[in-house]
């Protein structure tokens, strides 16, 4: 085992690479990022969200917001009234998300800085 990695995996077994597996494919589902984003900048209706996410059609913000949503990372709040408002905002796992995700923000800035052909990817 390279002496860098050093303790860090050795906890990581088969099941815990499965696990990291599965999340990091539904963290990096093309918009969730920026959706997530999004809402933890207090964007919290549909318009709002739709208009901080440049290029994200209507379609495409509404599958995303459903998926989030059923993957328990964003809450749904429907008050009825006419017309009927809906609101969207983190969860506490979409909050954990966020902060796990800040880390990965970090290295990624450092590794476009350090590699002027990363942007070409």
């Amino acid at each position: 085992m390279n002496d860098r990695a050093g303790d860090v995996l050795e906890h990581i077994d088969a099941e815990a690479c499965r696990r990291f597996q599965v999340a990091a494919e539904l963290a990096g589902q093309k918009w969730t990022a920026a959706v997530l984003l999004s809402l933890a900048r207090g964007a919290g209706r549909f318009t709002e969200v739709r208009h901080t996410v440049s290029g994200i059609s209507d379609r495409m913000l509404s599958a995303r917001l459903r998926d989030l949503e059923r993957q328990g990372l964003v809450v749904r709040q429907v008050t009825p009234s006419v017309p009927v408002q809906i609101r969207y905002e983190l969860s506490e796992s979409g909050w954990q998300l966020i902060r796990a995700l800040a880390p990965l923000v970090d290295w990624g800035q450092r590794w476009m800085q350090d590699d002027p052909a990363a942007d070409a990817r």
